[in-house]
């Protein structure tokens, strides 16, 4: 029996689709973090290797993820081309809870509440990643190709370097 995803926790939910995807994860919990560096310490990753993600709106209930590591940002012209449209935006922290069922440092796209497309930056492809597991300081270690192959991914170039144009 499923569990309903508005009585289920973050951390649960996320887990359950991890399993459910059959992908190989180490679940690590560190607690609450101050920086990107300490929560590579805490789990054992370099900073490069964290994925955060991101909800961006395209329109009116129209959004999707971006995975993007730690060192990288949104690049908006190259993600705009990319989607082939001239305005995106990124939903209030409430919005992006109401959309996702997980608040702002936790979201994932694994238990998401829907299943949003998801455009993984290419650096993502070929290496181990970890990403966040639904609650905070929880995150998950997986290949980053068994997380793109599962999300049924778009790959693209779609990051800079952090601090560059």
């Amino acid at each position: 029996m499923a569990s309903d995803p508005m009585t289920t926790d973050g951390e649960t939910r996320a887990a359950q689709a991890l399993a459910a995807h059959g992908i190989e994860h180490t679940i690590t919990r560190h607690g609450r973090v101050g920086s990107l560096e300490e929560a590579a310490a805490a789990r054992g990753v370099e900073p490069r290797d964290i994925i955060k993600t991101l909800v961006v709106r395209r329109a009116d209930d129209d959004y999707l993820f971006v995975l993007v590591p730690g060192d990288r940002e949104i690049s908006w012209p190259k993600l705009r081309a990319e989607l082939g449209v001239n305005r995106l935006s990124m939903p209030d922290a409430a919005t992006a809870r109401d959309v996702t069922g997980y608040e702002r440092g936790t979201i994932t796209p694994f238990g998401s509440l829907r299943a949003w497309p998801v455009i993984a930056d290419a650096t993502v492809a070929g290496r181990t990643i970890s990403i966040g597991a639904g609650a905070h300081g929880v995150a998950a270690t997986v290949h980053g190709d068994d997380a793109i192959a599962a999300l049924q991914a778009t790959v693209a170039d779609v990051t800079d370097a952090a601090g560059k144009p």
